[in-house]
């Protein structure tokens, strides 16, 4: 049998056994409607993601800059929360925080199924109307009266916006090769980042509207940003395009090469692309998909509780959310030197380990009986251990699950039930607990230490299972049909999970 292009030499070539291959009957991608892909040179190749960038991410990361934006505006206690909404609405002992729980039940139950229906609505159709829906969502909670009405609209936001990153994750592995995907999560999340630092000067600016037909800051700040998502969304249904295979914006050529390098990206014969039920068992019974929400909870818990633990309450409103800036401005330049390392080195276990660690310095650094100055320090390290290691989490399992429903469903798994650390974090920074929060940054240091446990295993049984598979092919003593090699996914012989 042979060995998988991914490790051959002449790996970005379009070799004769490769065609040879292409014509077992299998149309991968729509392939038979497009010419035989060229040879491309690595810097022609270069050319053709950067074409291919230029036309989905600027659109994809201001969908997910709107989508963080509006998740966080109520999250954030110096932005909607210091502009009245919590004394306009009566809102008493625990009840804000159940608001902001209520959002992730909903967000954590319908990601799943939003990723099953996203290829049968086409992604051109589905993610912007999901966008303008929230938008709409989002605008209506500017106008609620009470806790109730900010409690179901909470909800129907979360349902909304379920679809958007788990849709958006899958939608990329469908576009870029294995190795190129970190660098694309993290162009499409470092919005999210840019948001953490953009929300305070947001809502800073728009709380000088308060009073303005009769509504005050809080109202304004989703009524706006509400406005503004419905805008993108609706640009989005005409800029967003759906599969390699129906790009009008490229080549027959350079459609043909996308389609080929996916084919060919993690097996020796192309993936299953076509929906069966044994999809979902597949990806429910694996392993690596549970070890993986682990993984997703030690950097996903973080991150939303070092949201809700800024701006400092020891200082006034305008100055808690300017000093919000800075930490989600370095974030993001982490982020992006990661994502670049970790896909040009093939290696996506380290970083997110290194992340861990800032974590782990930053939010022992924040229990600690320390000046503001030194604590200020730490939410550096926390804002951007979190931010910088989440493209990674989300790139390793998109790399290691092959077939595409099944990746779809594993992902939407992942992210969904990993989201459910969000609610926990929604609940442990409590107003009781200040100035020093022992247990909300206690509990943050759980879900890291879960991490650094978690991180070394999966390496550890990857190694093996790689090691396994390279004797198995080395000696030969099974051969597989191309349509069995398929059906196996990840677990064939000729698949290699990265590290």
């Amino acid at each position: 049998m042979a060995t998988s292009p991914s490790h051959s030499i002449e790996k970005d070539r379009v070799s004769d056994s490769q065609l040879e291959k292409a014509r077992d009957g299998y149309d991968f991608g729509g392939e038979s409607q497009l010419p035989t892909p060229p040879s491309l040179t690595e810097e022609e190749e270069r050319r053709l993601y950067r074409k291919i960038d230029l036309r989905l991410m600027p659109i994809l990361c201001v969908m997910y800059l709107m989508s963080f934006l509006d998740r966080v505006l109520i999250d954030y206690e110096g932005n909607a929360r210091l502009q009245g909404l919590e004394s306009q609405l009566n809102l008493v002992g625990n009840q804000y925080n159940i608001a902001l729980t209520m959002y992730f039940i909903p967000y954590c139950i319908f990601e799943c199924p939003a990723n099953l229906v996203l290829k049968k609505f086409r992604p051109s159709i589905w993610l912007p109307s999901i966008t303008v829906v929230w938008g709409v969502v989002m605008t209506l909670m500017g106008l609620v009266k009470n806790y109730p009405q900010l409690v179901g609209v909470r909800v129907c936001l979360g349902i909304a916006e379920a679809g958007l990153f788990p849709g958006v994750t899958y939608y990329l592995t469908l576009w870029y090769p294995r190795h190129a995907l970190q660098y694309r999560i993290g162009l499409f999340f470092g919005a999210a980042s840019l948001a953490g630092a953009f929300s305070g000067l947001l809502a800073f600016g728009i709380s000088f509207m308060s009073g303005t037909q009769g509504l005050l800051g809080w109202s304004w700040i989703f009524i706006l940003e509400g406005i503004a998502t419905v805008t993108v969304g609706l640009v989005a249904f005409f800029v967003l395009v759906d599969f390699p295979v129906t790009a009008k914006f490229l080549t027959p050529e350079e459609r043909a090469y996308v389609i080929w390098k996916k084919k060919y990206d993690n097996s020796s014969v192309g993936e299953e692309e076509h929906f069966s039920f044994h999809h979902i068992i597949q990806a429910i019974s694996d392993w690596q998909i549970w070890l993986h929400i682990l993984i997703y909870f030690s950097i996903v818990g973080p991150l939303y509780g070092i949201t809700l633990f800024l701006p400092f309450g020891e200082f006034s409103t305008a100055q808690s959310q300017l000093l919000t800036v800075p930490p989600y401005v370095f974030a993001t330049i982490v982020l992006f030197c990661f994502a670049h390392f970790s896909d040009k080195l093939r290696l996506r276990s380290p970083f997110i380990y290194a992340a861990l660690i800032m974590c782990l310095i930053g939010f022992s650094i924040n229990i600690s009986d320390v000046p503001p100055g030194v604590k200020y320090f730490g939410t550096f390290l926390c804002v951007a251990g979190s931010y910088a290691g989440f493209p990674g989490v989300v790139a390793w399992l998109g790399n290691n699950l092959a077939g595409q429903y099944k990746r779809g469903v594993g992902m939407a798994l992942h992210i969904g039930i990993g989201n459910f650390s969000g609610a926990i974090a929604s609940n442990v920074y409590r107003t009781r607990d200040k100035p020093r929060f022992i247990v909300g940054h206690g509990i943050e240091l759980m879900f890291v230490g879960m991490g650094l446990i978690c991180v070394p295993l999966a390496v550890t049984i990857y190694k093996r299972i790689n090691k396994k598979r390279e004797i198995e092919i080395r000696e030969g003593k099974k051969t597989y049909t191309p349509a069995e090699l398929r059906a196996l996914g990840d677990r064939a012989p000729d698949f290699r999970y990265i590290l």
